[in-house]
């Protein structure tokens, strides 16, 4: 069963729209979309387990220039 999880996103001022672009380049993102609040920019991401989403959000999401903090809340179910 794939691990599924909401990565929220604050971005420099500006950059909301090619973050949320970026981001949605990457292998195991479903969704990316940028919104207003105090996060800028929602992601829904899938991986095959807690450690690959974490590699995920280290190697790949943290590294796109204009993201300032990203905070991921993996889903579950109760």
């Amino acid at each position: 069963m794939a691990v599924r999880a909401y990565i929220l996103i604050q971005t420099e001022v500006g950059r909301a729209a090619s973050v949320a672009s970026k981001v949605g380049e990457i292998a195991g993102v479903v969704l990316a979309e940028d919104v207003t609040g105090p996060y800028d920019v929602i992601v829904q991401a899938e991986a095959e387990s807690v450690d690959e989403l974490g590699r995920m959000v280290v190697s790949r999401v943290q590294l796109i220039e204009g993201i300032t903090r990203t905070l991921t809340c993996p889903v579950v179910r109760l």
